[in-house]
């Protein structure tokens, strides 16, 4: 009798044990700003997706979770972030140079169109999604906006345009895939030295290009104040021979400091 109840408590528990492991196996825990698509083995995806918090889902359903508030990723020569290694790339200009640069961007995924992405990306996670698809393609799609433009551009006042540019084609770019790029910005950008040394030689030129310009206008007006002084002293004097003589000195001498005032522009 002993024997029999031991085996019944036994039978028991075993039984107790295989529900609270498949009831533990069908409870998901969606993280803060994530949501989760629900695949079934048998139906696949029919659109059903979960907010944060704990859910009951069937034996025969699986989870995915997606990332739908702001990441913030990086693509830099540092290790900083969710870049271990030296993911820093070469970028192209107009003008055939090279660049190096660093990028750090925020992204998300669209909750509304997560499912689809889902079946686009044939299930794959948030963070696979980001290591071969996000960064492959912020690198190749960078290229094609800096070829437009020549290495003194990205050097010099283009920068800020360079940078608005480049995110306005990312976003559109990635917003096909149910992926939403917030911002993307170049912390770096380098050159060879010898383009760098050419670059500050011209930077150079124009500095001493722009002294000239305000020297000799600056001369030009103090030529003027002058020019307009020596009208004001000419002699007013009778119609006699020395008072015609005078003047004509005058207007002589103005004649020449107008050829000069000339000469400077």
């Amino acid at each position: 009798m002993m024997n029999k109840k031991i085996v019944g408590s036994i039978v028991a528990g075993i039984i107790a044990i295989i529900l609270v492991s498949s009831i533990a196996g069908c409870v998901v825990k969606i993280k803060p700003g994530y949501t989760g698509v629900v695949y079934s083995i048998s139906g696949g995806v029919d659109g059903e997706t979960l907010g944060k918090g704990w859910h009951i889902v069937s034996p025969t359903k699986s989870v995915t979770q997606y990332s739908t508030s702001l990441e913030q990723s990086y693509l830099v020569a540092a290790d900083k972030g969710d870049s271990e290694s030296d993911e820093s790339f070469d970028t192209p200009t107009s003008d055939g140079k090279t660049l190096n640069v660093d990028i750090e961007f925020s992204y998300k995924f669209d909750k509304d169109r997560i499912a689809d992405t889902f079946e686009l990306f044939k299930g794959q996670d948030g963070e696979t999604i980001k290591n071969t698809f996000i960064k492959p393609k912020i690198s190749a799609w960078t290229q094609e906006v800096t070829s437009k433009y020549p290495v003194t551009d990205v050097f010099g006042d283009k920068r800020q345009e360079l940078n608005e540019e480049l995110d306005r084609y990312l976003k559109e770019k990635f917003d096909s895939y149910g992926i939403m790029i917030d911002t993307v910005n170049f912390t770096r950008i380098e050159t060879d030295s010898e383009t760098e040394a050419a670059i500050q030689q011209k930077v150079n030129a124009q500095q001493e290009q722009e002294l000239a310009n305000i020297q000799a206008k600056t001369a030009k007006i103090n030529a003027e104040k002058v020019n307009k002084s020596e009208r004001l002293k000419i002699p007013l004097k009778k119609n006699t021979k020395d008072g015609r003589t005078e003047r004509a000195t005058a207007l002589n001498k103005l004649f020449f400091l107008n050829q000069k005032i000339q000469m400077m522009q």
